[in-house]
């Protein structure tokens, strides 16, 4: 048997060639590391693992969350250890599970062919040059390599020889390795596929971890005929009741809310209750949490309203999208909406009431999204499904999974895998290496393969369905360390133009390989009924390449095809300008994109493809930060600090790594650029005013928010020409967010997405900072004078009632009592990061707190007169008496640099701002201990304090809720919370609120 073309060789592993008796993982320097991860919030541990082996290079960060989240806890015997202790363990059971399926699938032939495909991938895989979505980490190999098979979880295969749908026999002979799965429904309450059965598959696909997608546009509104007689609760009644089966299952047991992604297409009677349920839910929770309930995304405020365990997307056709255009013309415009079943429900509504609605709801909460209907279906490349109909409903693409990526036929699963693109920029020799890209791409489509046929499924549609059209999904991350390393601003035509070449080499690359795959074994099962569907969207994606490649198209010639037509699509596709790049020394990437979709065309058109897709772009939570990506997925950098862990525990603050390269690029000497990272740790991740450096720099470091005290950012349409530029050249579609300033109005947001719609993205997330309920409100008055009623809780409101009362009896204010002559304190020290700060508590001779004073070590910085303003601010309000207990919880929970780990403090391990450590200083000060990580019962140091003369006793009536501000993680109570792609990822310890 021939080989998969060239693609099966060593490159990275060529020493093991040499006949020195080393084996791949001699190719590495390892290390013994300790992962202990705690919970910030109750300082519980949530793991404790020591003894482990990482390669040297690896961070601590990557070490801890590769052994939280991937090593196998239980059931392996290995010298008495029951869990998996070293990185070498993980690489062999997945890469040994993948090689023995593609041997079984006919597709390497054992012996030298499938030692060498064993040692390149293992080796890229430790080398972090690639990694699979978390399922295969999860899953893959366990019974090949540890003998642990599991019970019957009810999932099925295709089996090849008995040519149907089978149960499997355990759980893990075979893998269940994906991560995105989009269900169909039916209308109708019993039965198979019906509601109720929804409602099942759900929970099973939630149980084991994965996420799920499903258009709901099917079922009756509010109102339809039942045939029994009667009439539908309606749709928005069994969205709810999903929502909270949902809300109920934390997915794959662990802390984390089950992921879910719904959609409803424009023309149901019941779009408008749909487009503002979340925005109405907002309402609720933000009247809530001014009652005192905790309203963090996690907290007993969100857990009580309905809707918050989805993502909401509302599919948009072209026909509507041109009557938004035409809207100023025709303000009265209107389309019909439809019952399903009874159409004593039919009506006309006006387009704009649907538009406005949506934009502010968009603007209010950032759901629902669009999603583009016909622009996804334009680029479907199995429209005619398995019964050959391609004007059938069900052949078309209806939904996504949760976070937005996959798409494509209902009662299909895409199992992921996303490639660092960082790992293959040489920063000496400012190349990208190409062949090495080529190599890792071509046999990373081969593990996505083998674990489609050695792979198991939730249910009998989608396992037939994943056989017949075997869609796999390759994607990258760490896209903003390579552009930042090349110098190019992430919103410029450059950036733009290097990423839609490598992105389109990659799918150009990943279906040359699916054609040669079928070659060998034959391809997908349906393509013959998709065939000429396939091949019109190939001949797209090459007309953005270049479309003098379909002069050697022998299906374009036969046809008689414009070559520099586009088919089937409204719009022309946005290819950025790529004059620059012969002059850059960049043209070797051109040639290596046309190479590779000249070789997916003219074998594609031979042998067909093993595939139905093979890109698409996910969010990479996780799986970046255990590649130590320090961006993920296409992202922008969120910021330019970054957190060391520490390996004693503890973590320090740094600049981005990558700056320096860049500087150094740049022409910057290394004096130079170490002051101007000093400048930039030094001010919390601001880079404007940096000395030495030039003004027309300043936007290669731009990143997704403002950094610090400064005021760049990427602006909101610098996000959606990305993805218009990498949107024709991947197979599925983008989850990435749209970042915008709290500030920006409906109308902005209104032209971001009619703008993605004319550049042919098919689907975005808008996010608007403090657009959730899950922000900071006021819990004291600060300024009586200009104060925001709408900001304050219902306490804080009572309190100005209270105060605009007691102004009116007083003809005086109250008097000042300053402290005079020697003061009775105590002094905690504390340092966040690398900022020392000593807090000294004074009080008066009643033992009542008179004086807070807060110094740091940072001499003549901002910082310094800023603690200076906050001490004679805090003092003088209780000089005025204004309660401690009060001052504590107007400063408990605000967040801002620098935050995180403390140091120092025997109680307080974990602040989210220097207020928020004064504010626990004073709850230890009045005896309360309930907010600090460490509680001090058995310290003899609480037990003098508990004695000391100054001490206050602390009623339970002085303990009210504490009000937890921005977002927190599930898992580790970590604030570090962000945006990433449709979904959150904590930058601590890697868990996302999505299914990746």
């Amino acid at each position: 048997m021939e080989k998969i073309h060239s693609y099966i060789k060593r490159y990275y592993t060529k020493i093991l060639d040499d006949g020195k008796n080393l084996t791949v993982y001699d190719l590495f320097n390892w290390k013994k590391v300790d992962v202990i991860l705690k919970n910030y919030k109750t300082s519980e541990i949530i793991t404790e693992m020591r003894n482990l082996e990482f390669p040297e290079n690896y961070s601590q960060n990557a070490c801890d969350i590769i052994a939280s989240k991937y090593f196998r806890k239980a059931g392996i015997k290995d010298n008495e250890i029951e869990h998996e202790y070293s990185l070498k363990q993980v690489a062999h059971r997945m890469v040994s599970f993948w090689m023995e399926a593609l041997i079984d699938e006919g597709l390497l032939e054992r012996g030298e062919e499938s030692n060498i495909f064993y040692d390149e991938m293992v080796f890229a895989l430790i080398n972090q040059m690639y990694a699979p979505n978390s399922p295969q980490w999860f899953n893959t190999g366990l019974k090949l390599a540890y003998d642990i098979a599991g019970e019957p979880q009810g999932n099925y295969y295709f089996d090849e020889e008995k040519k149907e749908v089978v149960l499997s026999k355990d759980n893990y002979s075979r893998t269940q390795s994906s991560a995105c799965f989009i269900l169909s429904i039916e209308d109708k309450l019993l039965g198979p596929n019906s509601i109720t059965d929804h409602f099942v598959t759900e929970t099973k696909l939630f149980k084991g971890g994965s996420g799920t997608g499903t258009n709901f546009s099917c079922i009756r509104a509010e109102g339809e005929k039942l045939s029994g007689g009667g009439y539908s609760s309606g749709l928005m009644s069994f969205l709810k009741a999903l929502d909270r089966n949902a809300g109920a299952i934390k997915s794959g047991g662990t802390t984390r809310r089950a992921a879910k992604m719904v959609c409803l297409d424009e023309n149901h009677p019941e779009i408008l209750k749909f487009i503002t349920w979340k925005s109405k839910e907002e309402e609720k929770v933000r009247a809530l949490s001014k009652m005192g309930y905790d309203a963090d995304l996690n907290g007993e405020a969100y857990e009580t309203v309905s809707g918050q365990n989805s993502n909401n997307s509302v599919r948009f056709s072209n026909d509507f999208m041109k009557k938004v255009l035409d809207l100023t013309s025709n303000p009265d415009t209107t389309i019909s909406l439809k019952g399903r079943v009874d159409s004593s429900l039919n009506r006309e509504i006006k387009v704009k009431e649907i538009w406005d609605s949506f934009i502010k709801s968009a603007w209010v909460c950032a759901d629902p999204a669009p999603l583009f209907k016909d622009t996804f279906n334009a680029w479907h490349t199995c429209p005619a499904g398995e019964d050959g109909n391609p004007y059938a409903k069900h052949n078309q693409i209806n939904s996504t999974n949760p976070c937005g990526e996959y798409a494509f036929l209902d009662d299909t699963s895409c199992n992921l895998a996303s490639i660092n693109l960082y790992k293959f920029y040489n920063t000496n020799k400012k190349e990208f290496d190409i062949e090495g890209f080529l190599h890792v791409v071509s046999l990373t489509q081969l593990i996505l393969e083998a674990s489609i046929f050695h792979g198991q499924f939730p249910t009998i549609e989608i396992a037939r369905k994943t056989y017949n059209f075997r869609a796999t999904g390759l994607g990258v991350s760490n896209l903003a360390s390579l552009l930042l390393a090349m110098g190019y601003p992430y919103d410029s035509e450059e950036a733009r133009a290097i990423t839609q070449i490598i992105i389109g080499i990659l799918t150009g690359q990943s279906y040359y390989i699916s054609s040669l795959m079928a070659e060998k074994v034959g391809p997908f099962e349906k393509y013959g009924l998709n065939k000429d569907y396939m091949l019109k969207v190939m001949r797209n994606h090459i007309r953005v390449v270049d479309p003098n490649i379909l002069l050697q198209s022998k299906e374009a010639l036969e046809k008689g095809l414009d070559i520099n037509k586009y088919e089937g699509l409204d719009y022309i596709p946005y290819i950025p300008n790529r004059s620059f790049l012969n002059e850059k020394g960049l043209d070797y990437l051109v040639l290596a994109l046309e190479r590779s979709w000249k070789n997916a065309l003219l074998s594609g058109e031979k042998y067909g493809f093993r595939n139905a897709q093979v890109s698409v772009i996910a969010p990479t939570g996780t799986i970046s930060f255990a590649m130590d990506s320090s961006a993920t997925s296409i992202e922008p950098f969120f910021s330019h600090i970054v957190y060391k862990k520490l390996v004693g525990g503890g973590s320090m603050m740094l600049s981005n790594p990558v700056i320096f390269e860049t500087l150094k690029l740049l022409g910057y000497s290394k004096q130079e650029s170490d002051e101007i990272i000093e400048y930039i740790e030094g001010l919390d991740g601001k880079i404007e005013g940096a000395p030495h450096l030039k003004e027309d720099h300043l936007p290669i470091f731009d990143t997704a928010n403002k950094c610090g005290s400064g005021k760049r950012y990427i602006k909101p349409m610098g996000h959606v020409l990305m993805m218009a530029a990498i949107a024709p050249m991947i197979s599925g579609a983008i989850s990435k967010t749209v970042n915008l300033p709290k500030e920006a109005t409906i109308s902005e947001i209104e032209n971001i997405v009619i703008s993605a719609w004319k550049l042919g993205v098919k689907g975005l997330t808008v996010y608007r900072d403090s657009s959730k309920a899950a922000q900071p409100l006021n819990t004291s008055l600060t300024d009586t004078k200009n104060v925001d009623l709408e900001s304050l809780t219902y306490e804080t409101l009572l309190n100005y009632a209270k105060l605009l009362k007691e102004n009116r009896q007083k003809s005086s204010a109250s008097q000042r009592e300053k402290i005079i002559g020697i003061r009775n304190g105590r002094t905690h020290p504390a340092q966040i990061e690398d900022v020392k700060i000593y807090t000294t508590v004074n009080r008066r001779d009643n033992n009542e707190i008179s004086e807070i004073y807060i110094t740091t070590d940072r001499e003549g910085s901002i910082i310094t007169g800023l603690l200076n303003s906050l001490s004679k601010a805090i003092s003088v309000m209780l000089q005025y008496h204004v309660p401690a207990k009060d001052i504590s919880k107007m400063l408990r929970g605000q967040k801002y640099e620098p935050y995180g780990f403390v140091q120092k403090h025997p109680y307080i391990k974990y602040v989210t701002s220097i207020s928020d450590l004064i504010s626990k200083i004073i709850d230890i000060e009045l005896g309360d201990f309930t907010r600090v990580q460490v509680k001090p019962e058995d310290d003899e140091r609480f037990m003098e304090l508990k004695s000391h003369p100054l001490h206050i006793k602390q009623e339970p009536s002085d303990k009210p809720l504490e009000k937890l501000y921005g977002v927190t993680c599930a898992t580790c109570s970590s604030s570090r919370m962000v945006k990433n792609g449709t979904c959150m990822v904590c930058l601590d310890c890697g868990s996302t609120t999505g299914c990746s």
